[in-house]
């Protein structure tokens, strides 16, 4: 049986990371293992039409590995691009494996190391590991929706995560079910070459303009010849994003402004006043994701463009029906409904001391970590875009980042101190998560009046960070083992 002192798995953003960045500190002989055929996470899956990101570039990047952005919102290929590079470059990639998958994973508390089942190309294995390190992400696992026959469909449909670029939708009658990030990239492009288009609405978003626009002339020269030019860049809107943390977690009257600019893109975007009606959120700003689009609104008001925003029913074989009876002939459906993100499916393959696995202990208790990155029970498991980590705002690149140097003085520390296993005590975990909870209920995620993807079934809000990134970075800046029941290393 192969050992390796550290497994990570995913290879997107987090895991890269912590590849990246073990490696500085002399910690070569990990393992990464990816489902998928190369890196980039969210990012190699998302190829659908006018998928792009909605953080600005210069932030969403990693800080040891600027680059020269064509725009100040990049295209998913620009950054699938930018991430294939760092990898590249890194030095790491001949301990990666890809096509591989993570089957199940328990701790052996007597030989103090992580059993790990994964089956790739060459078939089925197990490797062991002093570390677990999963960085397999919040928006890797999509959500179908429950429709009654959705399973019947005869015509092509798909995930918007999932997109099926063999199906060729010009002409055709497409049902996009959703008003999400993902949805209101797809819409325009879709209005664009479809004969009909449906957009299906449980409810609406808030959406603010997109201030995109391409760095030209002496810009991009100075962007491209002067690389701490990006460093300013990054540091202004690092810190004009971290501007909107009290209007979420404080005073969300002080949103104002943001309401009042997606309010005119409504106006701008669509005259007709019925329209703009059921365009029109019941819910405070901030309470969702608040999206960015300049296309969105006009494609809606489109001609060839139907808002319907009465409940789907049904899926036949042909149509889409609502329950004011209505069926509504389609060829093509694009569902873009999500993520499993309050019930992550990985943790049904990760097993811990007690002998049940981190899905069912959580199913017990709720989701939650001690710093968004361990769980009592669970020694040596470490977890990047864990629990509460979330961002509404900002570049989640900023989170994984911090998390990944705890990740770093964690194994330091273990080194240093001989440890063999390290786990969050009881009530160092129960403390950190009471506090997030208690911040969580005067947030505009709690208040605002909507249901949303942050909210569990018991609606706790297991996916956000409550306050500044700044100071999230500043608790994690390095490893508190007062805070861990620790275990020296077995004789």
């Amino acid at each position: 049986m192969t050992h390796v002192e550290h497994v990570i798995v995913g290879a997107g953003f987090a895991g890269l990371c912590a590849a990246i960045k073990l490696q500085e500190d002399g910690e070569t002989d990990f393992l990464v293992v990816e489902k998928g055929s190369t890196v980039g996470g969210t990012w190699r899956d998302n190829t659908y039409p006018g998928a792009c990101c909605d953080v600005p570039s210069q932030l969403y990047s990693y800080s040891f590995a600027s680059h020269d952005w064509s725009k100040s919102y990049s295209p998913q290929p620009e950054i699938q691009d930018y991430i294939e590079g760092v990898a590249r470059r890194s030095g790491t990639l001949d301990r990666f494996e890809f096509e591989t998958t993570m089957e199940h994973a328990a701790w052996d508390a007597a030989a103090q190391r992580w059993e790990v089942r994964i089956s790739g190309p060459g078939g089925e294995r197990t490797v062991t590991s002093t570390t677990l390190i999963v960085g397999a992400g919040g928006l890797s696992e999509p959500r179908l929706p429950e429709i009654d026959g959705l399973d019947t469909f005869q015509g092509a449909l798909f995930h918007s995560a999932r997109w099926d670029h063999s199906v060729d939708l010009t002409g055709k009658r497409v049902a996009v079910i959703g008003t999400g990030a993902s949805a209101i990239q797809i819409v325009p492009e879709v209005q664009k070459v479809a004969g009909h288009l449906d957009v299906y609405q449980r409810s609406a978003p808030w959406v603010i303009p997109r201030n995109d626009r391409t760095y030209k002339g002496v810009e991009a020269t100075a962007l491209k010849r002067f690389p701490f030019l990006r460093k300013v860049y990054r540091t202004g809107v690092y810190w004009a994003h971290e501007g909107y943390v009290p209007a979420f977690t404080m005073v969300p009257k002080l949103a104002a402004p943001a309401q009042k600019a997606a309010q005119a893109n409504i106006a701008i975007g669509i005259k007709d006043p019925v329209l703009r009606e059921k365009v029109t959120p019941r819910f405070a700003i901030g309470c969702k994701r608040i999206l960015r689009s300049n296309t969105y609104y006009p494609a809606l008001a489109a001609d060839n463009t139907e808002l319907v925003t009465d409940r789907i029913t049904k899926v036949t074989g042909n149509a889409v029906v609502t329950a004011d009876g209505v069926e509504r002939p389609v060829d093509v459906i694009v569902v873009a409904t999500g993520f499993h993100t309050t019930e992550l499916p990985i943790t049904e393959h990760i097993t811990g001391t007690a002998g049940h696995t981190l899905a069912e202990s959580w199913r017990q208790t709720g989701m939650a970590a001690y710093k968004g990155t361990t769980v009592p029970g669970f020694p040596n498991l470490f977890m990047l875009v864990g629990p509460n980590t979330g961002q509404g705002h900002t570049s989640m690149v900023f989170i994984i980042e911090a998390q990944v140097a705890y990740v770093r003085d964690a194994v330091r520390t273990m080194r240093r101190a001989r440890y063999g296993a390290v786990e969050p005590n009881p009530r160092a975990y129960r403390k950190w998560n009471a506090d997030l909870q208690r911040r969580m209920k005067r947030t505009v995620w709690n208040t605002g009046g909507c249901s949303s993807w942050y909210l569990d079934e018991k609606g706790r809000n297991t996916v956000l960070w409550p306050k500044a990134t700044f100071t999230f970075r500043r608790q994690l800046a390095s490893f508190d083992a007062d805070a861990y029941d620790v275990k020296e290393i077995s004789a």
